[in-house]
């Protein structure tokens, strides 16, 4: 049996947040920097699997159930899951106060 794949898409905010993140980090230490961006990329890639489901995001206003989020690494990672598509909505550091949105 082929597993359905989904198609895994960044908002220009996520892709930037990581960017942010991923130099923040690196001020510290390249080798953490790469090791961090690496792993999130690895964990956000695996949506790409109908079969992985997280938890709805409380902090989404009126969600319609398809706003769902997991953390890695101490970041917070907020996404938009579609039958066919997911698209990668938001990464925040857990320490960062909660957000409505």
């Amino acid at each position: 049996m082929v597993m359905a794949k989904r198609k895994v898409t960044w908002t220009k905010v996520a892709t930037n947040q990581l960017n942010d993140a991923v130099q923040y980090i690196r001020k510290e230490s390249g080798l953490n920097a790469d090791k961090v961006k690496e792993v999130i990329l690895s964990k956000v890639n695996n949506l790409s699997d109908t079969r992985i489901v997280h938890r709805q995001d409380p902090y989404k206003r009126k969600n319609d159930g398809n706003y769902l989020y997991f953390e890695v690494l101490r970041f917070r990672i907020v996404y938009y899951a579609t039958p066919k598509e997911v698209f990668i909505i938001r990464i925040r550091h857990t320490s960062m106060e909660p957000k409505k949105y």
